[in-house]
């Protein structure tokens, strides 16, 4: 199977006017941008990778609007220079989604859009019929497999193989893309997520942060943390961590869940049951979502994504590289490209609570010397390869190329 292309090389078109307040003027840069998506909820990766790009377009030059349902990051949306519109598209009502198609065109049109970029499925459909109806190009972003257990699911997932370029988030997603869906390998492109060096940096965290969140989490002082963070749902692998943490067979670590429920009370419950199975009640913290993660990360001695089914990236994984601390990932999905293991981090199987206690207790085992190397790497190869900036560059880089292509609108279904 050929490789999706990840750099694309794309030549520059004639600049037109910029709008008013945009910052580091790049006359290469023009296009009018609208990003579609349900929500902007604070925690996603998909939402804050929506600001970030919409931010990016504003400095290249361009004009970036978003249309969502609303949210908390409505402001940071705002603060970047970017124009918010809120329309109900998070709903899978077909006559919503089929109403919210027209509202688009008229937005579309109204503010002169050249690049339609869908970021989720329900928005997707009316983003898509908006693209086709006003002749604009339209792009898509492939941020998860979305399950594809008969003929309706994988139909409705299709639409976001519908993009004139379709951005991958992973090589991993490529594959998935090129495999379930045939799309051709020279309409994928693969921006892997970007971490924001500018807020998971360890010599940005102060220790009023960190005592803080000590303090709220029970945890004794001198005593080692390894940290899960990931919301509250079976396929995270919170279960196989707390067995792990049973099969370790120490009394003095202590065991933090980092992450909400969400509506997954029953979950919660049940996790707190296997506490109760395991005699791990001293142990084990469950202290909910955090909105201070980089501070969340310098406590931990150890951080661990247990994900029993293939992450699309992996957020947790880049983000405590770029923290420094120890990172133990399952060897599955978008981990594999993130962690250099032996290097930057460790791999063990997917599901298997013996694997993950055996590289645990590795792990606590480091001297001074081999954790100030291990996090030295892992901090550069996450700048080097991970960033923000770079994530950025790349979804800029495919925006130029639709927009030089000829003929680049969406294809029809």
């Amino acid at each position: 199977m050929e490789p999706p292309h990840n750099n694309p090389q794309s030549p520059s078109a004639q600049p037109i006017k910029t709008p008013p307040g945009s910052r580091e003027k790049d006359e290469s840069r023009f296009a009018t941008v609208l990003q579609v998506l349900p929500a902007l909820g604070a925690a996603g990766g998909v939402e804050r990778g929506t600001v970030e790009v919409a931010e990016a377009i504003v400095r290249a030059g361009g004009r970036a609007l978003v249309v969502s349902s609303g949210g908390p990051l409505v402001r940071a949306v705002e603060r970047a220079g970017a124009v918010h519109v809120a329309l109900p598209v998070a709903s899978k009502n077909p006559f919503v989604m089929h109403a919210n198609a027209g509202r688009l065109a008229a937005l579309i049109e109204r503010e002169g859009v050249d690049i339609v970029h869908a970021r989720s499925r329900a928005p997707a459909w009316s983003a898509w019929m908006a693209a086709r109806r006003t002749g604009r190009r339209f792009v898509t972003t492939f941020h998860g497999t979305y399950g594809g257990a008969n003929w309706f699911k994988r139909r409705y997932n299709a639409i976001m193989t519908r993009g004139a370029r379709v951005i991958a988030i992973s090589a991993f997603i490529a594959g998935h893309i090129q495999q379930l869906y045939g799309v051709p390998s020279e309409r994928i492109r693969i921006v892997h997520r970007g971490v924001d060096l500018g807020r998971f940096d360890s010599k940005l965290v102060t220790a009023e942060r960190v005592v803080k969140l000590a303090t709220a989490w029970r945890l004794t002082d001198g005593l080692p943390v390894v940290m899960l963070p990931a919301r509250l749902t079976r396929w995270k692998g919170q279960t196989v961590f707390l067995d792990a943490i049973a099969r370790l067979g120490r009394s003095d670590v202590r065991a933090v869940l980092v992450g909400g429920a969400e509506a997954r009370a029953g979950f919660h419950a049940e996790l707190e049951g296997q506490i109760a199975r395991l005699g791990l009640e001293s142990v084990v913290r469950l202290v909910g979502q955090c909105n201070d993660m980089p501070a969340a990360y310098m406590l931990a001695d150890v951080v661990v994504s247990a994900s029993i089914e293939p992450e699309a990236f992996g957020r947790v994984v880049a983000e405590a590289q770029a923290m420094g601390r120890p990172i133990i990932a399952t060897d599955h999905g978008g981990a594999k490209e993130c962690v250099i293991a032996g290097e930057t981090g460790w791999l063990v199987a997917p599901n298997d609570a013996d694997a993950l206690a055996e590289a645990i207790r590795r792990t606590l085992a480091l001297g001074p010397d081999a954790r100030r190397a291990l996090a030295a790497r892992a901090v550069a190869h996450i700048a080097a390869n991970f960033s923000k900036e770079a994530m950025c560059a790349k979804t800029l880089a495919v925006y130029d190329e639709v927009m030089a292509a000829p003929g680049a609108q969406a294809p029809k279904p």
